[in-house]
């Protein structure tokens, strides 16, 4: 009896002494946190209408959906394998002939493309693959907030630089145009230590579009510092009011030195499938593509061969009204209208965005709605959200999310909504905002 006892006293010994050990991986500290979870959560359970998340919720386009059932039925079994790994041929062929055009050079589909799981592994193999311990990030704030954690995933350190807002002294609503870098500000962001700048244009969450002074700016600084520039232009065909998006690996002495990122998901209005990639240098992509062969090693098939039929279609009608890519910024620009004229109407005072799905609202009038916290860790914009959802059953997101730490306080009074959406959610949200004018009006 004796030796049983110390035999499980051991083994209880043992097993504490194990499970005392961490079992996290130490490049996984303080990035645990998302605050996605916890507001996809909060309006799944209450909200009556999201402008949340950034996804659509009309249908992909007709030619799109009907490529993939063809792909699904038609008869070629091999579809349903495996196809190469950095890109199904037939759709890393037709994206480096749309590149060509987009950037008037020669792009390989072999090395200067690769098929990625959405634009979310697309930025995940960059950090992996380009950043090393010690190497500094910077990111333009507001952010979209996977960077952050990617950067320090790879063991380097995010470098912030803010847009800053120039409100229009004529009493106009703001457009994201107004939101500006600081040139001298942005220069001394670099130095020795500083491996790549991350730029996206059109900018999530702001809808800003870069200028090509502002995008001369960045080049002019990346060339000068031998900076790498990860590019995420995902919304790149979603711009408004005659406005150009001009890729940054179009200007001088870029393409060697970017990485763009792009995402069926946006182009084709299809998020759940999963489609990006990446274009540029082979001396780039090489190490993007040893990321990839050890992680996801592939991407489906299927939703591969029907993307690349889309683009197909695109390349064909190119330029022309009936194409895809000029009839949907169409669509949501009239869309953007509709929600800015119906939130300036009740007070939320809009920032006009020159591309992406995405407005940006000022909610200081709102203010007395939700009574402010003294001495509380957690930004206003976020209980504002928390609040609405609950009491109003509104879906939106705090803007303070696309900040880092050190700044989040300074932008508190902004909240980003999708207007991505069937004219019916968008006239529900209307209803929602009008009746709380009203109830602010009689109160």
């Amino acid at each position: 009896p004796h030796l049983k006892a110390s035999t499980s006293l051991s083994f209880s010994l043992s097993l504490q002494a194990k499970m005392s050990r961490p079992v996290q991986a130490r490049r996984l500290e303080g990035i645990d946190k998302n605050i996605w979870v916890e507001l996809v959560k909060l309006a799944a359970t209450y909200s009556k209408v999201n402008l949340g998340q950034g996804f659509p919720d009309f249908p992909a386009p007709a030619f799109l959906t009907e490529a993939f059932t063809r792909a699904l039925g038609g008869g070629n079994h091999m579809l349903h394998q495996y196809t190469r790994a950095f890109g199904h041929p037939p759709l890393v062929k037709v994206l480096a002939q749309f590149f060509e055009k987009l950037l008037g050079r020669d792009v390989d589909p072999m090395t200067n493309v690769m098929v990625t799981v959405g634009a979310y592994q697309a930025l995940f193999c960059c950090f992996q693959a380009l950043v090393d311990e010690g190497d500094e990030v910077i990111i333009i704030e507001p952010f979209f907030d996977c960077y952050e954690p990617m950067v320090k995933m790879a063991g380097g350190t995010p470098v912030f630089v803010p847009l800053r807002p120039n409100p229009p002294k004529d009493g106009k609503l703001m457009s994201s145009a107004d939101w500006q870098l600081d040139p001298a500000e942005l220069a001394s962001k670099f130095s020795e230590r500083t491996k790549a700048i991350v730029l996206n244009s059109p900018n999530n969450p702001l809808g800003k579009v870069f200028s090509r002074g502002e995008l001369g700016l960045i080049a002019e600084l990346c060339v000068k510092h031998d900076v790498l520039c990860i590019s995420d232009e995902v919304y790149e065909w979603l711009v408004y009011d005659g406005k150009q998006h001009i890729r940054i690996a179009s200007l001088q002495g870029m393409w060697d030195r970017t990485v763009i990122v792009g995402s069926a998901g946006k182009t084709f209005s299809a998020t759940g499938w999963k489609v990006g990639w990446v274009v540029g240098p082979d001396r780039l992509l090489q190490h993007l593509r040893t990321v990839h062969q050890n992680s996801v090693y592939h991407c489906a098939t299927i939703a591969q061969e029907a993307v690349a039929q889309g683009f197909q279609r695109e390349l064909m009608l190119y330029g022309k009204p009936e194409s895809y890519f000029v009839q949907l910024p169409k669509e949501l620009q009239q869309k953007r209208d509709w929600l800015v004229q119906r939130l300036d109407s009740v007070g939320m005072k809009p920032i006009i965005p020159e591309g992406t799905y995405f407005l940006v609202a000022d909610i200081s009038q709102f203010k007395s709605d939700v009574p402010d916290v003294p001495n509380s860790d957690e930004p206003y914009d976020h209980r504002f959200i928390k609040w609405m959802v609950k009491n109003k059953g509104l879906a939106a997101i705090p803007l303070s999310a696309f900040y880092s730490k050190a700044h989040k306080n300074n932008y508190t009074n902004f909240i980003r909504f999708c207007f991505a959406k069937e004219e019916a959610t968008l006239k529900a949200a209307n209803d929602i905002l009008q009746k709380w004018k009203q109830e602010k009006t009689s109160s």
